[in-house]
């Protein structure tokens, strides 16, 4: 694909489906253990495959769309990020998952464009959503590659000691970080 115009708008819940669009393979050397505040490295080969287009499973196309719908009907707001027509990032806010918390829920940049600036654009339009929602902090339970971490610490995100609850319950192999998002 070549580079063209990003450009970041909301997607209707019938556009949630293009996740498929997404090349989520990543060569993965180093993941992160969370131990309270402290990240412990553990190198090895945890690359991501691409999506099971077919299949039912975790990492399935259809398993993701049940997510997002999962989180749209709980008053979540969907963003894409589109060039050239085609669907290069996608993220997922929930505001007011606890009083004055919103969860950045999902986070997608496809293959080859990471490091652009997609991802860093995505977060910002969905920290505005909880900003303007109301909320004063946002909580991420991150996929714990070393990139993925790396992204959301440099975008001012910190690790969280004790991370909430009902998002430890569901992703405890995460890493879960947070950040204040100031006023409105």
């Amino acid at each position: 694909m070549t580079s063209g115009e990003v450009t970041i708008r909301p997607l209707a819940a019938d556009e949630l489906g293009r996740i498929a669009e997404i090349d989520r393979t990543e060569q993965i050397g180093v993941i992160f253990v969370q131990r309270g505040a402290e990240l412990e490295p553990r190198p090895g080969d945890w690359s991501a495959p691409a999506w099971d287009r077919e299949g039912d499973g975790e990492h399935s196309v259809p398993a993701h769309v049940r997510e997002l719908e999962r989180y749209v009907d709980a008053g979540g707001v969907a963003i894409g990020a589109f060039e050239n027509g085609h669907l290069v990032g996608l993220g997922v806010v929930v505001p007011h998952l606890r009083p004055g918390t919103a969860q950045l829920a999902s986070l997608y940049v496809t293959s080859g464009r990471r490091d652009a600036g997609i991802g860093r654009r995505l977060c910002a339009a969905l920290e505005a959503v909880a900003r303007d929602a109301g909320d004063d902090r946002i909580v991420v339970s991150a996929t714990p590659s070393e990139h993925t971490v790396t992204f959301y610490r440099r975008g001012g995100y910190e690790v969280m000691a004790e991370p909430l609850p009902e998002l430890y319950a569901r992703e405890p192999d995460d890493v879960h970080l947070e950040k204040p998002l100031g006023g409105r």
